[in-house]
């Protein structure tokens, strides 16, 4: 791929364990291999605004974006002023990703689970609504991509979002979202990715980054949907529901199976960089140099 055919866009980064000036070099290196997006995680560390300012200001080029910012964290309005700020301050640089996220993100707050779908769509709808900010003339908007996977979320992202953000889905599912979501509006798909081509380094690698995901019901529903049974979220995973949601292999597998996500109707990926070594840490630079868009 060449910067010019690459449909590999973005980088899905777990800042929270990088030191600012970790982080910094982190995305001044990927600007330079021609990555046009850092998306940002929101977990339990740092606060994502805060740190995607933070990045903004002390880069030039890359886009930056919240991968996802759960809505049980803030008030729409609180989200709407934050994406209108970063925009403004750094030339229309920031992208805001939005999710319901899982009970967890409300529990940890204190507040009721309600209905995900319900909750997103009256969230969005204030969030595109009539909010009493002052938008200051000629600040371009944030684009909003909602992550969605089950149909009636992607409905909500094709009522009112510019996009949506698919995680760890098999292209079948790319082909269904793109059908829900429409012709027009921006399909992202998140992929975590492992070069090697052991299979069981693959596929162990494949285990960890969905071990947070196997007990989550919104996953399980989905997995169900596509054909699998609790056996294949039980015991960390079976090699069938590794192989579907995860890729790993040598680098042409890999632009193999993320060119099937764009036939699909992906309009760009963002991936996840995995190691397959288990003991080593920091970012996978052979992966993400091998699928640089501008590495040669």
């Amino acid at each position: 791929m060449t910067l010019e055919d690459s449909p590999i866009r973005g980088v899905m980064t777990a800042a929270d364990f990088m030191s600012p000036s970790e982080l910094l070099a982190y995305a001044e290196r990927l600007e330079s291999l021609g990555y046009s997006e850092l998306w940002l995680t929101d977990m339990f560390g740092r606060e994502i605004y805060v740190t995607a300012g933070f990045v903004l200001a002390n880069t030039t080029r890359i886009k930056v974006a919240s991968g996802i910012a759960h809505i049980y964290g803030r008030d729409a309005i609180a989200s709407l002023q934050a994406a209108r700020t970063l925009s403004e301050l750094s030339n229309g640089r920031f992208i805001q990703g939005l999710g319901v996220s899982h009970p967890i993100a409300a529990s940890m707050r204190g507040v009721p689970w309600d209905d995900p779908v319900e909750k997103t769509r009256a969230y969005l709808s204030a969030m595109r609504g009539e909010v009493p900010l002052q938008p200051r003339a000629g600040v371009s908007e944030a684009p909003i991509y909602l992550a969605a996977h089950g149909p009636k979320m992607m409905a909500v992202a094709a009522e009112l979002a510019d996009g949506a953000n698919t995680y760890m889905q098999p292209p079948e599912r790319t082909t269904e979202a793109r059908a829900v979501l429409g012709p027009d509006k921006a399909l992202n798909v998140v992929l975590p990715c492992c070069l090697t081509a052991d299979s069981a380094l693959g596929r162990a690698a494949g285990r960890r980054a969905l071990s947070i995901y196997l007990p989550l019901a919104a996953y399980q529903r989905r997995w169900l949907a596509n054909g699998f049974t609790e056996e294949d979220w039980s015991n960390g995973g079976s090699d069938r529901l590794v192989d579907n949601c995860f890729i790993w292999g040598d680098i042409d597998t890999i632009t193999n199976k993320i060119r099937a996500h764009i036939d699909a109707g992906a309009t760009a990926i963002a991936i996840g960089a995995q190691h397959a070594d288990p003991r080593r840490s920091g970012p996978a630079w052979d992966l993400l140099e091998a699928l640089a868009p501008r590495r040669g």
